[in-house]
């Protein structure tokens, strides 16, 4: 089933030390540096390890890497038409807590 942006948004702030703001028109959730974001109409990204990332593109075609050097560093784009919420929230759990241990 589908995730709205809204549920997104919700499950990335509900990541302990989580604040929302924005570049580059956009908004952003960060702790101490962006773990997730709303880059366009129907995607969020989240930060996840390089090896993380290829968990979760094995587990779904909803992520995918972001273009370039950006992805080969591990931000994931997440197709939120194509993803499931416990997909969703592991991933974005796991970017946040990267973001815990910096």
């Amino acid at each position: 089933m589908p995730v709205s942006e809204a549920r997104f948004r919700q499950l990335a702030l509900a990541e302990a030390g989580a604040v929302e703001g924005a570049h580059g028109g956009h908004a952003d959730f960060r702790i101490g540096k962006v773990f997730a974001s709303l880059p366009a109409p129907g995607f969020g990204m989240v930060k996840l390890t390089p090896h993380e990332q290829e968990l979760f593109m094995a587990e779904s075609v909803a992520f995918s890497p972001a273009a370039g050097s950006w992805g080969a560093k591990g931000y994931t784009r997440v197709a939120l038409d194509s993803v499931d919420e416990a997909s969703l929230k592991s991933a974005i759990r796991a970017a946040a807590a990267g973001m815990a241990k910096r």
